[in-house]
């Protein structure tokens, strides 16, 4: 099994627990002389089954993370710069929106309002990360449909 695939997987599986444990509470009571239109114990042993795989899925995910490589570093590693880039290009993103606002002026006697900061070099910072970004993300993609789980 490739990497990608069991991250679908994983994926599936919250899902499918979520879908569970909604299904648990619809299911949980009844009125008396009733029965629930679903056997609760049913859907705790499915919930049980499917967190068993998940739990293995998200080790062997993990180890397979940090045992692969690739240019010298793991996947741990660019999965953290990207989640790390990702958060940093959004702070920068808002800072070049709100700083490139103009706020027009009626009159020349009306307070004039100017950015703080070099927009245009923020906006090739933003520029250099987004690029960065984008290629941290596809050599993730890469190795996630090349590397086998481990």
């Amino acid at each position: 099994m490739k990497l990608a695939e069991a991250l679908q997987e994983r994926s599936d599986l919250n899902r499918r627990i979520e879908q569970l444990r909604h299904r648990l509470t619809m299911n949980a009571t009844v009125q008396e002389g009733e029965k629930p239109a679903e056997d609760p114990m049913e859907l705790v042993a499915e919930l049980d089954a499917c967190a068993a795989r998940l739990e293995e899925l998200m080790a062997r995910i993990n180890r397979t993370n940090s045992e692969t490589r690739i240019e010298g570093r793991t996947l741990t590693e660019l999965i953290a710069k990207r989640d790390a880039l990702t958060v940093k290009l959004n702070a920068y993103r808002d800072l070049v929106s709100n700083a490139s606002n103009v706020v027009s002026r009626a009159t020349r006697s009306e307070i004039k309002i100017l950015p703080a900061v070099n927009v245009k070099k923020l906006q090739k910072q933003v520029d250099d990360m987004s690029r960065d970004l984008r290629l941290t993300d596809n050599a993730i993609q890469q190795a996630n449909w090349t590397s086998d789980l481990i």
